[in-house]
């Protein structure tokens, strides 16, 4: 029996030629790996009971994309064993028979050259054996990273209490602590409010002149139209989460991610001093942009999957149910005396992002676009922001406990995504008390990815010896 149903609109956006993008995560396991465990973990696993995963995409005769779900998966088409990729890439200076190396080069040549087949549900799964990983890559009109990661995580298991699911991070609200109804609070809350209304319309209207013609400045990060198309490199930078709580407590009511932004300015900065050109100086508060990823759901982030199938409520809440909103990042001079000052800036930054309703105003225009002129003005909208900004930076929360895929122990995380206008995309995972930058660049304006990721490891390791120094105010 099959089942038809119509692709989203956010689906329909991610299947256009030049938004066409497909999700990478990168499994790194402890033990070698059995090509029949994990086999057979798949075939019983919750991923598969998801109709999207046992769907093919169709056309109808006016163009319209819809989900022919299909009894008869036949899961060796999805599941592919990789041998030797050391033989292909291993030559070169940039791997040197590095494990990660390795497989970032073999995730490289993924986000320009190898498309899911359409003729089967979108998805497969790459085993690495002699690198002890495996590489799962789901077509974003599946679903974006919350709701793909936390679909990966219901099928894994505790390492300390294998018959248990791993615990799911969650992102709750703070509760205010003090419920008066002075006059105080209240002209608090209707500040608050002002304020809110006021940053909405600012960072709404900068969105729409960054589909326009507002654009950032020529700098060595710089993309554009076409880069898509471009070969790549990929790199990764590893922190270690206590050096970013280190940071995060020592400054005042500062988040994880106002120390990521922190470091990711502080490492940019850095990159481009180190690239400008001879006997020149980069210009004072020059501003690089970048697009941050928000997750919109009612319960932010990772989500019980196993729970949500067994009840029943998937449909509202599987997919692609994100916005996102522009991250200013400026170059100034003699910070690097004080470290901490990039992080100062993005959270001062970021708790103006947190007032505004930017990421819901981004999807929402987005799908009233798609409603009204369909995916290909949507496609081009999107695309001419990616055009108009930097760089991609998204951060996924995952356990951290050790967890297990078929009773191997999983060392780490990593994602990526395919190719966009951007010379230069990140995505960070947390898990197990390490983080892991997955950085994926243009090689012919960005040729040296690890030299980068060295920038940023090496701006947290500062910031960290500054906390660690003496109290900083």
């Amino acid at each position: 029996m099959e089942k038809e149903e119509p692709v989203t609109p956010a689906g329909r956006l991610f299947l256009q030629e030049e938004m066409n993008t497909v999700i990478n995560c990168v499994i790194g396991l402890k033990h070698p790996i059995d090509e029949d465990t994990i086999k057979t973990e798949m075939k019983n696993s919750i991923m598969l009971q998801h109709s999207r995963f046992r769907s093919i995409l169709v056309k109808d005769k006016e163009g319209r994309e819809y989900w022919e779900t299909r009894t008869d998966l036949n899961i060796d088409k999805h599941i592919f064993l990789v041998k030797d990729i050391e033989k292909i890439y291993g030559q070169g200076d940039d791997c040197k028979n590095d494990d990660t190396m390795l497989v970032n080069s073999y995730l490289a040549d993924f986000s320009v050259s190898t498309p899911l087949d359409i003729h089967k549900p979108l998805w497969e799964l790459h085993l690495l054996k002699e690198q002890k990983c495996v590489i799962l890559r789901v077509h974003h009109a599946l679903g974006d990273g919350i709701s793909l990661m936390s679909l990966v995580l219901a099928m894994c298991r505790k390492v300390d209490h294998p018959d248990e699911l791993p615990t799911i991070p969650t992102s709750s609200s703070k509760k205010e602590n003090n419920k008066s109804t002075s006059k105080s609070g209240v002209r608090e809350k209707v500040w608050k409010l002002l304020m809110a209304i006021w940053c909405t319309t600012v960072y709404a209207m900068e969105l729409l002149l960054r589909t326009l013609f507002v654009k950032d400045a020529e700098t060595k990060l710089s993309g554009g139209s076409g880069v898509e198309l471009w070969p790549r490199k990929a790199a990764t930078a590893r922190f270690k989460m206590d050096d970013m709580k280190s940071v995060k407590n020592t400054m005042a009511n500062t988040t994880i991610n106002d120390v990521l932004f922190g470091v990711i300015s502080a490492g940019l900065s850095r990159y481009l001093d180190y690239h400008k050109p001879s006997n020149s100086k980069l210009q004072e508060g020059l501003r690089i942009t970048g697009l941050g990823m928000v997750n919109l759901r009612n319960q932010p982030g990772l989500q019980d999957m196993s729970e949500l199938v067994k009840n029943k409520p998937l449909s509202s809440w599987w997919g692609n149910k994100f916005g996102f909103i522009l991250l200013p990042i400026y170059h100034h001079k003699n910070v690097d005396n004080d470290p901490l000052q990039y992080v100062k800036r993005a959270k001062a930054m970021l708790d103006k992002k947190k007032l505004s309703l930017e990421a819901h105003f981004s999807y929402t225009f987005g799908n009233l676009v798609m409603s009204l002129l369909g995916p290909k003005a949507a496609m081009l909208l999107n695309y001419r922001v990616v055009c108009n900004t930097s760089f991609t930076i998204s951060n996924v929360v995952c356990p951290q406990e050790e967890i297990m895929f078929g009773g191997n122990p999983i060392t780490s995380f990593r994602v990526t995504s395919t190719s966009l206008p951007h010379a230069l995309t990140m995505h960070m995972v947390s898990y197990a008390g390490n983080a892991e930058l997955q950085i994926l660049v243009a090689k012919d304006i960005i040729p040296d990815p690890q030299f980068l990721a060295k920038c940023f490891e090496d701006a947290l390791l500062e910031m960290k010896d500054v906390c660690t120094a003496s109290t900083y105010t």
